[in-house]
C-alpha cells in the first residue's frame, strides 16, 4: 500500500501554460498621444522650461495664471472625456499643455489633472518630454506621499524637498543657478514613484536638466503658500505673467471642503 504522506505527489494534470488559458487575457490599452491646434501639430517645441504639476497646490496656482495659452493636450485613452467642461476647469480630468509666452513659447505649462496608473507612467513621460517636446529645463512638481517618505510625517507641518538630475545637480555644483535653490535634498531612504519618477528617469537618460520639487500635504493654505513662493520667487522671475485674484480663496474652499470629508470617514 503506497504512503500518502512520504511517497512523491503525482505531477499536476495541467500545465502552467494550461492554467492560464481559464484566464481572460486583459486587452492592450491604445497608446497615449499629444494633440495640438493645426497651426502646431507639425511643431516640434524646444522651451527653456516645462513646468509638470501634478499636485493639488501647483494645479492650483499655474491654472488661475491667466496669460497662458492653451495649446494642446495629452489624451490617456482609459481616462473618459464625459463630464469635462468646455473650457479648461480643475474640475476636469485632463492633461492640458499651455504656453507662458506664445511668441516663443519659452515656457511650457503641463497640467496633469488625473492619476496615471504606474504601468502607463513611461508612456506618459516619453510624450511629455523627448518626442515632441524637448525642452532645456524640465520642473516637476508633486506631493509627498507618506507611504513613501521615511520619516513622520505631521498634517500640520509644511515641508518640501527636491530631487535633481546629475546633470542639474553639476550645474549648482559648478557655481551656476540652480532652479530651485532653497530647499534640502528629499531624505535618504525615501521613495518617489509613478508619473513623477518616470519623468525624472526620463530627463536622467535624455541628459536634460531636472528637478522634481515635492511638496507635504497636498491641501492647505499653507502648503499653497510654499509652492506659490518657490515659483514667483525661483521659477518665474523676470517672466511676465497675470495671475487670477480669486484664486486662494478658491483653494481655500477646496481644502475645507477636502478636510470635511476625511473628518466624516472618521466619525
Amino acid at each position: 500500500m503506497d504512503d500518502v504522506i512520504t511517497d512523491i505527489p503525482p505531477p499536476s494534470r495541467f500545465l502552467l501554460e494550461d492554467l492560464n488559458n481559464f484566464t481572460p487575457s486583459q486587452p492592450t490599452l491604445p497608446s497615449p498621444f499629444l494633440v495640438f491646434s493645426s497651426a502646431k501639430s507639425k511643431k516640434i517645441f524646444c522651451p527653456s522650461l516645462l513646468i509638470i504639476a501634478m499636485s493639488s497646490p501647483s494645479l492650483h496656482f499655474l491654472h488661475h495664471i491667466s496669460s497662458k495659452t492653451l495649446i494642446g493636450t495629452l489624451v490617456l485613452p482609459e481616462i473618459p472625456l464625459a463630464g469635462n467642461s468646455t473650457e479648461p476647469s480643475l474640475r476636469d480630468k485632463s492633461c492640458n499643455i499651455y504656453a507662458l509666452s506664445d511668441a516663443d513659447n519659452s515656457i511650457m505649462i503641463v497640467l496633469v489633472q488625473y492619476s496615471v496608473a504606474p504601468e502607463r507612467a513611461h508612456a506618459v513621460a516619453r510624450l511629455l518630454i523627448g518626442e515632441k517636446i524637448i525642452p532645456q529645463r524640465v520642473l516637476i512638481l508633486d506631493s509627498i506621499q507618506s507611504c513613501n517618505f521615511r520619516g513622520k510625517l505631521s498634517p500640520d507641518e509644511t515641508i518640501a524637498f527636491k530631487l535633481e538630475t546629475s546633470l542639474e545637480r553639476k550645474t549648482s555644483d559648478t557655481g551656476n543657478s540652480s532652479l530651485i535653490k532653497s530647499l534640502d535634498y528629499y531624505p535618504s531612504g525615501s521613495v518617489v514613484d509613478g508619473l513623477a519618477a518616470a519623468l525624472l528617469s526620463g530627463c536622467e537618460l535624455k541628459k536634460i536638466k531636472g528637478t522634481l520639487c515635492a511638496s507635504w500635504p497636498d491641501l492647505g493654505v499653507p502648503v499653497m503658500s510654499l509652492v506659490k513662493s518657490l515659483l514667483v520667487r525661483d521659477v518665474l522671475t523676470g517672466t511676465n505673467y497675470t495671475i487670477d485674484g480669486d484664486y486662494e480663496d478658491e483653494y481655500l474652499k477646496l481644502s475645507r471642503r477636502k478636510d470635511r470629508i476625511d473628518s466624516d470617514l472618521y466619525t
